[in-house]
């Protein structure tokens, strides 16, 4: 089954320097982009992550220091990484929670402006996790009948994410084959940022989700301990979630003006 498509997607998968999305770097992207005509194109980078790759990590991906060194770093990569998926869609396999939140910290620590506001992401993950609670090599096997050869590569990882989800669509009549509603279904929890510190209440109102004011109106904090927005952006929270609580500052300054 082919995807219906209103506009590009684009599967990505990320090889990195660990698992930290506000202090690891980016050593592999690979995109694969569909596009609604059915039209493909597809490009892997490596990349200098500019820090050292943890041998542990290593023994994973396979890709080293040595394998890096004389690679462009993500800074000079950027634009064009941004360039190819910022008319699209975000697709991958546990992208949600991991490999877009921190594209979006790479990119943000370019220069260059990321969100999500006129897309939308669908995590292949999800739909694996809930209806079959499998692993993508599994994954793979169970839906398409292949084995997984170059596991942690990203090309390879990027490619049987796409195919699994056209499997997905084939063998579950239930599931809408539209970017939106599967962007809806395997949503895992509604946050304001990637992080999930920033969340939305009942009302649509956000909300922290950490510390001592867990459960309380942005707004309402950083009106009444204006300090609280200071200590977070000189703290080492994600780059997202300082832009987005930056958004929310200047939506109420901007509201008390009209």
């Amino acid at each position: 089954m082919e995807l219906k498509l209103n506009k590009p997607i684009c599967f990505f998968d990320l090889e990195t320097t660990g698992i930290d999305i506000s202090k690891d770097r980016i050593v592999e992207i690979s995109i694969f982009k569909v596009f609604p005509n059915g039209n493909k194109e597809s490009k892997t980078w490596l990349v200098n992550p500019e820090m050292p790759i943890p041998p542990q990590v290593v023994a994973v991906h396979g890709i080293t220091n040595e394998k890096v060194a004389n690679e462009p770093t993500f800074k000079e990569l950027a634009h064009q990484i941004h360039h190819m998926i910022k008319d699209s869609d975000l697709a991958g396999f546990n992208s949600d929670r991991f490999d877009i939140p921190l594209l979006a910290e790479e990119l943000l620590r370019a220069g260059v402006d990321f969100d999500m506001k006129s897309r939308v992401s669908v995590d292949v993950q999800t739909i694996f996790h809930k209806m079959e609670e499998r692993t993508l090599s599994a994954a793979l096997k169970f839906y398409c009948g292949k084995s997984l050869d170059n596991a942690h590569s990203a090309a390879a990882d990027t490619m049987a994410t796409y195919e699994i989800l056209k499997a997905q669509l084939e063998r579950y009549p239930e599931l809408e084959n539209d970017m939106k509603s599967l962007s809806e279904f395997t949503t895992r929890k509604k946050a304001a940022d990637f992080a999930g510190f920033i969340a939305y209440d009942k009302d649509g109102n956000e909300v922290f989700t950490f510390g001592k004011h867990k459960g309380a109106l942005v707004e309402k904090i950083l009106e009444e301990e204006p300090g609280y927005f200071g200590w977070i952006q000189n703290a080492d929270f994600p780059l997202y979630t300082k832009k987005v609580l930056t958004a929310i500052k200047l939506r109420k300054l901007n509201n008390k003006l009209l």
